[in-house]
């Protein structure tokens, strides 16, 4: 039915709005959980097995965080009968965009950024200063970047609740579905 690529800065809430999606029935992966995404020597190409944390000074120049094409072929093809969500960033995003439905780009202000980096629980990127400094570089520049690209920028700094409804009224729009705002057991939009 639609694979949506919801993305966004280290910080951004993708995560959260994946397991406020599942939490709703549908089918919402987390491209670092679950294995799309991973380490690389931009120079080589070699995988890094066992990365840094934190990372030391001047790794991410040389090292960056990129999707595999092929994990993402598969969801493809797995969520022809579905709404399938992979929430996730990838500095090679580039190379499976024409592989989504829709892409969906969650933005937050600096100040929510640097609060949500220092406090979140589900892993301890961006509180190294290095990481830190990344994030905050490309924060400003996301919105622009992802309009451009034809993306639904919503901005992520807003409730939860208000954030995943904006992300299934885009889904909506896409695929001409109404959307159940009850937790949908099959995961799927139903027929308005």
């Amino acid at each position: 039915m639609a694979l949506v690529w919801v993305t966004g800065n280290s910080g951004a809430g993708k995560s959260t709005v994946g397991g406020a999606l599942r939490a709703r029935g549908y089918v919402a992966l987390d491209a670092d959980d679950d294995g799309f995404s991973r380490w690389i020597d931009r120079a080589s190409g070699e995988v890094v097995v066992d990365p840094p944390d934190p990372v030391p000074e001047g790794w991410l120049d040389r090292y960056g965080w990129a999707i595999v094409r092929e994990r993402v072929e598969v969801l493809v093809e797995e969520s022809r009968s579905q709404v399938a969500f992979l929430c996730g960033s990838a500095e090679n995003e580039a190379d499976v965009r024409d592989l989504f439905d829709l892409t969906v780009c969650l933005v937050i202000d600096e100040d929510t950024l640097r609060h949500r980096l220092a406090t979140r629980t589900t892993n301890t990127f961006g509180r190294h200063p290095e990481e830190l400094a990344a994030a905050l570089k490309w924060n400003p520049l996301l919105q622009s970047i992802y309009e451009s690209n034809g993306a639904t920028v919503i901005d992520a700094s807003r409730p939860l609740a208000e954030v995943v409804g904006m992300v299934l009224d885009a889904v909506q729009e896409l695929t001409g579905a109404a959307r159940d705002c009850s937790s949908d057991r099959d995961g799927q939009f139903r027929r308005g």
